[in-house]
């Protein structure tokens, strides 16, 4: 049976990734800080950022292919620990992609839509990248040095993802429940779009693009919202009453990292390979009796 190394399984997207997967593959799935178990996957403790033990699992494993999702993604902990976060963005992402070209085996990255910096949305994989913060800056670097190590690498850039929550990791989807379902009101950007995808969907964009994209690929969802107005969906389809949204703008909220207005993606590249998104609203109806 064919192996799939998945890296970063105990994370939101990893994990979704491996219920695809077990499917048709026998699949080994990282994690670092985050054990878990996740049923018919083989899980293994690995350090990324020391090559030895990369190296190592590449050799004990001998993978048909490689789904690399591991990360530290959270833009704000990029901003202000941009060492340690270049270790496992960068450096690691590049050390995977030349054991692969050393394996000749497919490899997909996940990249991000913050690559740009969101002043000409919609994004085609032609458009120039220019990150407005750190975590856009290593992600960008991570695609370059795979790229340039590997050409055959994958490099999905990503959207913003929700869905039902895993052992270990949550989407941006669970704290909007909890605070509204608390009966406590929700600031949402009316002034911050993007186009976002369930990580299922997510996975699914993923396990074809390692099947037939070489390069860059956008996998975004089907349409472009604000924050704002996927509370307000949100609402209505989990149907809870009560809920108190709040419009706000990006400008009103300090963070760390500087947020971009605009990354919505243009996928029609992966629309034409038979990556098929549903409409937001489909998407969370989905999600209704599970979670």
């Amino acid at each position: 049976m064919k192996k799939l190394l998945i890296t970063g399984a105990s994370g939101f997207l990893g994990w979704h990734i491996c219920q695809l997967a077990k499917k048709e593959w026998e699949v080994y799935g990282t994690y670092f800080s985050h054990a878990l178990e996740i049923p018919d996957v083989k899980m293994l403790k690995v350090n990324l950022t020391e090559f030895v033990e990369l190296k190592d699992i590449f050799n004990k494993i001998n993978p048909t292919a490689v789904i690399h999702t591991a990360a530290l993604s959270q833009p704000n902990f990029c901003q202000n620990h941009p060492e340690e976060s270049y270790k496992i963005n960068v450096t690691a992402s590049c050390n995977i992609a030349g054991l692969c070209a050393d394996y000749k085996i497919p490899c997909a990255f996940t990249s991000t839509d913050l690559v740009f910096n969101g002043l000409n949305a919609p994004y085609k994989e032609t458009d120039t990248v220019c990150p407005v913060n750190i975590y856009g800056e290593q992600k960008v670097q991570a695609e370059l040095g795979m790229l340039a190590r590997y050409p055959h690498t994958a490099v999905c850039r990503m959207p913003l993802m929700f869905g039902t929550g895993t052992p270990t990791a949550n989407s941006f989807m669970q704290p909007f429940i909890e605070t509204l379902k608390a009966g406590k009101e929700l600031n949402l950007f009316i002034d911050e779009f993007r186009t976002p995808a369930s990580g299922t969907t997510a996975a699914k964009g993923l396990l074809l693009a390692l099947e037939k994209v070489q390069g860059l690929i956008h996998l975004g969802g089907k349409e472009r919202i604000s924050r704002y107005d996927f509370g307000q969906l949100l609402v209505e389809v989990f149907q809870i009453s009560d809920a108190k949204i709040k419009g706000c703008y990006q400008k009103d909220v300090k963070m760390a990292a500087p947020r971009p207005a605009d990354v919505s993606l243009n996928s029609s590249k992966a629309f034409a390979l038979g990556y098929k998104p549903l409409s937001i609203k489909e998407e969370l109806a989905a999600l209704v009796n599970r979670l």
